[in-house]
């Protein structure tokens, strides 16, 4: 019996027309939640330089870009595995809610930018009384 090399990536390699988009998902990893009337998200973006990263609002949606530049190619370097990606990158995130887009803060640090959008309270429920006739 002969051993064969477990590739669990060559499936990739069989089909590359295969589309990524599911995968590209992982490459910007992101946390939504509620914390004292803000939405909060926050997105891994390690190895970013803070001037390559663009927050923007599309139709109620938080748009999170970012771009790592290609290193350039040097004579020498044999890669055994070349995992980083390069490029550009983006997420667009449904907001669960309306936002102050004018009042959204972003902070970024250790690799993590941590976007505080302030909610807007959705317009209060009034009763009116309806008489039949």
């Amino acid at each position: 019996m002969s051993l064969v090399k477990w590739e669990p990536f060559k499936l990739f390699e069989d089909f590359p027309l295969l589309p990524l988009t599911p995968f590209r998902a992982l490459d910007f990893p992101v946390d939504v939640y509620e914390e004292k009337g803000n939405m909060i998200a926050e997105v891994s973006l390690p190895g970013m330089k803070l001037e390559d990263i663009s927050v923007t609002f599309e139709n109620g949606n938080l748009k999170v870009a970012a771009k790592r530049e290609e290193e350039k190619e040097t004579k020498g370097k044999d890669f055994f595995c070349k995992e980083i990606k390069r490029g550009t990158f983006e997420r667009i995130i449904a907001l669960p809610t309306n936002v102050k887009t004018e009042k959204t803060e972003a902070h970024y640090a250790n690799g993590v930018l941590r976007i505080l959008m302030p909610m807007i309270e959705p317009p209060k429920v009034e009763k009116i009384k309806v008489t039949v006739q």
